[in-house]
């Protein structure tokens, strides 16, 4: 059985960036008729928390997590979401 994009995105971000908190959603209904939908791509949501985004900028978090999809960009993924927190920032 083939995997669903949210799992392929969920275990490409769970091997990448070892989160302690990863949810991924998938808006895709949210955006019907949307030239993205039209081409195929879908629409997906991401909240992760990981130690690799100790330190980091926001714009740095959002490269590591679209670097861990890459090869899901602009075939399985339109427009991605994302929210990326490092563990110290939720306490």
């Amino acid at each position: 059985m083939s995997q669903t994009r949210v799992e392929r995105i969920h275990m490409l971000l769970a091997e990448a960036l070892a989160p302690t908190v990863l949810e991924v959603g998938d808006d895709s209904h949210l955006h019907v008729g949307h030239a993205g939908a039209a081409s195929g791509g879908g629409h997906f949501s991401v909240k992760i928390v990981s130690e690799r985004f100790e330190g980091l900028r926001l714009v740095m978090r959002h490269r590591l997590v679209y670097d861990a999809v890459q090869g899901m960009m602009h075939t399985d993924i339109h427009a991605l979401a994302i929210t990326a927190h490092a563990p110290s920032e939720l306490s």
